[in-house]
């Protein structure tokens, strides 16, 4: 990510991220209540310091049921205080275990309830941030205009750091998965992520260094905003570029894969000279059988809010949709360590 542009210029600011897991607090927005019944679990769970896949299979063991029998809508960050949603398999007339009576050093059950479906991977609307920075230090007056910049027109919708694991090695491993050396099921799946973010990042570096990531050009394939919707490219006229100044619609990038690239003239010259350059990841996501599918630009924070606690502790607090990456936000305000 050290590597990537920024979109509105260095960072105004330093200061120290994850001091402690409550300075970076997530909390989950399925965007849908519990229906009361039916043979799944509900359970809102807070955790800090586990990452998300543990509790699940604490979760399993408390109940008696197998681990396959707990899904969850999203992995959350291990070193941070985070409240999500695990769905737990419980059909027929089973005893149903006492949550509130659940007792764990690196979690705790805020809720349960019953629902008639289970919730799969995805499934959710978004996550709401609350993070501080400690130990902050730089140009205020900068930092304010960057974050009116930032709320009005975004940040590069960059997938972060931990789509390509430690030190970025999944890229790497990526290119051997593709030569031919074999990996577990749970690991191709990681790796195929993180090549295609891979690839999607540098079409988006490209086009913040060539100043046009959020100006329209010929051959576009636009997005609905709030939506997975695509359509397009069609002539770049007087109402496509109204829309999107009004923020109805957003620029994407390609998320690679077999097919033709959907884009057209200069935005498909763009993508293609970019990919060419990362040739065997684009040819390993084809054989994998991917599909060419779509991912906006740009990401726009809502109800952005930023409250400084101390003189050196800014408070950050922002929603984000699903997907989408706290830490490509804080990357044009903190240079952090």
């Amino acid at each position: 990510m050290t590597e990537l542009p920024h979109a509105h210029g260095g960072p105004p600011l330093t200061g120290v991220l994850r001091a402690a897991p409550e300075d970076f607090f997530v909390e989950e927005d399925l965007g849908f209540a519990a229906d009361g019944a039916g043979e799944h679990v509900l359970l809102r769970v807070e955790k800090r310091g586990a990452n998300t896949d543990f509790v699940a299979r604490e979760l399993a063991k408390y109940a008696d049921i197998a681990p396959d029998a707990v899904s969850y809508a999203g992995l959350k960050d291990r070193h941070a205080v985070t409240r999500q949603t695990f769905s737990l398999h419980l059909p027929g007339k089973r005893v149903e275990p006492d949550w509130m009576a659940l007792r764990h050093e690196e979690f705790r059950v805020l809720e349960a309830q019953r629902h008639s479906r289970k919730l799969k991977r995805g499934a959710l609307k978004g996550n709401r941030f609350r993070i501080v920075l400690r130990e902050v230090a730089g140009d205020r007056a900068r930092a304010e205009i960057r974050i009116a910049a930032i709320t009005s027109g975004g940040v590069p919708n960059y997938f972060g750091e931990q789509r390509f694991g430690h030190g970025g090695a999944n890229v790497e491993r990526a290119l051997k998965m593709f030569e031919g050396r074999r990996f577990q099921r749970h690991e191709r799946s990681l790796l195929l992520s993180a090549a295609r973010s891979h690839l999607f990042n540098a079409v988006l570096a490209e086009r913040i260094e060539a100043g046009n990531w959020c100006t329209p050009l010929a051959g576009e394939v636009w997005m609905l905003a709030g939506t997975h919707s695509i359509f397009g490219p069609e002539p770049l006229g007087d109402e496509l570029v109204r829309r999107f100044a009004d923020g109805d619609i957003g620029l994407t990038g390609p998320l690679w894969g077999k097919g033709a690239l959907r884009s057209a003239d200069e935005v498909a010259q763009i993508e293609a000279g970019v990919v060419a350059q990362h040739a065997q990841l684009a040819t390993g996501l084809e054989a994998n059988g991917l599909n060419q599918e779509r991912r906006t630009l740009a990401l726009r924070p809502q109800d952005f809010s930023v409250n400084w606690l101390t003189d050196r502790d800014l408070e950050l607090v922002f929603w984000l949709p699903a997907g989408a990456y706290a830490t490509v936000v804080l990357r044009e305000i903190c240079a952090w360590m």
